[in-house]
């Protein structure tokens, strides 16, 4: 997919609002069921220091005013830091960037076999989400991700203007901010089999999910009992043969004692 001719903007008045709470959010279905398993896999493997005072959402509105028009985007997957933490009881719903802190470090969009707003730069009738994220937010890093087609591709932005990267020799990205490679995996999760994005460190080791790093856990576990079996057995072998040789002394007269 080509992203969509550059088109000269006219003048454009932005501002940051925090979303009014009486403001009415699309309440859009969600368009395709694997994507929030793409989102929650690519959380749950960051480490617990990534995470704090972190704001790591999914189909969450992110918003802005153009032209005193409240404008929100709903990234698949979404990753800002630092956030303070939430204090009101009642549920986030939206975020302003920096009334409510800085600019998302990256945002993601994950296609279904039909392609929407994700390489929209329309911004009279509507607004899309290309355009959104390059010129309004401004956010420093836009991955596509195409799950069917293992297929991603991730945007920096260098003068105002996304530029797509390329991926080292493993087909990975390295992501500045989070200081970790992110790539395609190929493998089964909550019931799915197919391919998921995932997040490496600098030595090309894979972070693991929770119930892997479990797995993990509960391997070594069995591998320290079965040593540990087998030095209890070995020990055993070891007394029952000293046993066998005392006995056969005692036999021949000789106490093995003294």
């Amino acid at each position: 997919m080509s992203v969509l001719p550059q088109t000269s903007v006219s003048e454009i008045k932005i501002t940051w609002p925090k979303l009014p709470d009486d403001f009415v959010l699309p309440d859009d279905p969600v368009e395709n069921l694997e994507h929030p398993l793409l989102a929650n896999a690519l959380r749950h493997s960051l480490t617990p220091e990534l995470c704090q005072d972190a704001l790591i959402s999914s189909n969450f509105a992110l918003c802005a005013a153009i032209n005193n028009r409240p404008i929100c985007k709903a990234p698949d997957w979404m990753y800002i830091r630092p956030v303070a933490p939430w204090s009101s009881p009642e549920p986030r719903r939206s975020y302003t960037p920096h009334t409510e802190g800085p600019i998302p470090l990256m945002v993601m969009e994950f296609l279904s076999d039909t392609y929407g707003e994700e390489y929209s730069m329309e911004f009279q009738k509507r607004i899309g989400k290309w355009y959104f994220y390059e010129q309004i937010i401004k956010v420093p890093l836009y991955a596509i991700f195409h799950p069917q087609m293992a297929d991603l591709e991730l945007y920096t932005l260098e003068s105002n203007r996304y530029q797509i990267q390329t991926p080292d020799a493993n087909g990975f990205y390295w992501i500045p901010g989070l200081e970790l490679f992110l790539g395609v995996w190929q493998g089964t999760r909550d019931n799915r089999t197919g391919n998921w994005l995932r997040w490496w460190n600098a030595d090309g080791e894979l972070l693991r999910w929770p119930e892997e790093r479990e797995e993990t856990e509960r391997q070594r576990a069995e591998t320290e009992r079965q040593r540990a079996e087998t030095e209890r057995q070995r020990a055993e072998n070891e007394r029952q043969r000293a046993e066998k040789l005392a006995q056969r002394l005692r036999e021949l007269g000789v106490d093995p004692d003294s």
